[in-house]
């Protein structure tokens, strides 16, 4: 079957943003989008009904080291792969686990070969070479991998930064090596995207980008971002990146973020985002609106019985009032972390196809700096 194909359709004149069409084995991907984090195998607190309407997901995404630990290899292969095991017939993503490898800290050791580390489940010792990590990819069956990197803190210095991009670039040559001799499984094309790294030094992410996109795939991923560096350093190495990778392939921007730092990151030219942020602020009564931020506590929405936004293109924002789901988080009443899920993840979904309106529109930039400081306020 085809490799992943994606159609560059048009860029904004005033700015970077485009809006594209992706195609895959498991279906479109309009462009820009956002992804759902699924991490093993689930959306928290939200269906794969749920995730198709009223949510409107495109692709969702998978983590291998995750699903590698629980439910493991066999059962996802005796499953046929991560789209049967959880029923959902659109595409899906895999990171490659390195950045859940990174955050294991003290719990783990690079060297060339590979990483090892403790699970964080029962502490068993495993080994994550790049070989290994595309068979795992293989064998979740999703429409995108994600190459074995190391991703850096975002203070690294520069020999560390140096040596661990030089590292991901091994790794990432391994990565190509074994999956160009390893076959699809499942019956459908798989896609491998490589990640560039660096930190924050400019001279490394030209570097890395430069030899990334070397390797010509089908896509290509900004990693090492969002990890703790101030918003405008991410924003200047954003730009870089999209101004140093190949145009007519999809810019992904890893683990980014708020629905501002989206709307900004569209401007400087990324097509694909994931975050947590979504459905972990929703689990914690934070919901993001097309007028601003909820905190759904807050005394002030018991007596408030409009319906949490009726800005957005979601028909359970519109059904369910704020001064009902407050009393559901008051309560500990688990529809209430659906109910703010679903409110996160729809509007992200909406945000996302407003920017490729205004997009095609002519008008995304004047939109988007009206948008930014509305996104930001605290109602």
């Amino acid at each position: 079957m085809p490799a992943l194909q994606f159609q560059l359709e048009i860029t904004d004149a005033k700015s970077a943003a485009r809006a594209g069409t992706i195609t895959t084995d498991h279906g479109t991907i309009q462009t820009p989008i956002f992804m759902p984090v699924g991490t093993i195998g689930s959306v928290k607190a939200v269906t794969q009904q749920q995730l198709a309407d009223p949510i409107k997901a495109q692709i969702i995404l998978g983590n291998t080291y995750h699903l590698y630990l629980r439910p493991g290899m066999q059962v996802m292969e005796k499953a046929g792969g991560l789209h049967q095991f959880m029923n959902w017939n659109k595409p899906i993503l895999t990171d490659s686990g390195g950045f859940q490898v990174f955050s294991l800290a003290g719990n783990r050791k690079i060297n060339e070969e590979g990483v090892m580390f403790q699970s964080h489940i029962d502490g068993s010792k495993h080994l994550f070479t790049p070989e290994k990590v595309m068979d795992i990819e293989r064998t979740i069956g999703a429409d995108i991998m994600m190459a074995f990197d190391e991703c850096p803190p975002a203070n690294a210095e520069y020999k560390y930064a140096l040596n661990s991009m030089n590292l991901t670039h091994r790794w990432l040559d391994r990565c190509f090596k074994h999956f160009n001799a390893t076959p699809d499984k499942y019956g459908h094309t798989q896609n491998l995207f490589p990640i560039v790294q660096g930190a924050v030094h400019h001279d490394l992410r030209k570097a890395s980008c430069e030899y990334i996109a070397s390797k010509e795939a089908t896509g290509n991923a900004i990693g090492g971002l969002s990890v703790g560096e101030p918003e405008p350093v991410m924003y200047e190495i954003c730009q870089l990146c999209c101004e140093n990778l190949p145009t007519q392939k999809p810019r992904y921007l890893m683990g980014v973020g708020t629905p501002w730092n989206i709307l900004e990151c569209i401007a400087l030219g990324i097509d694909m985002f994931d975050c947590v942020m979504p459905t972990r602020n929703g689990r914690n009564a934070m919901l993001f609106t097309s007028k601003g931020i909820i905190n759904i506590d807050n005394k002030k929405w018991e007596y408030d019985f409009s319906p949490i936004d009726d800005g957005i293109d979601c028909e359970w924002s519109h059904y369910y009032s704020k001064s009902y789901v407050r009393h559901l988080f008051k309560a500990s009443e688990i529809l209430g972390l659906t109910i703010a899920s679903v409110q996160n993840l729809a509007f992200y979904l909406w945000l996302v196809k407003e920017a490729r309106k205004h997009i095609q529109q002519g008008d995304f930039l004047a939109w988007k700096n009206e948008m930014v400081p509305v996104l930001k306020t605290r109602l």
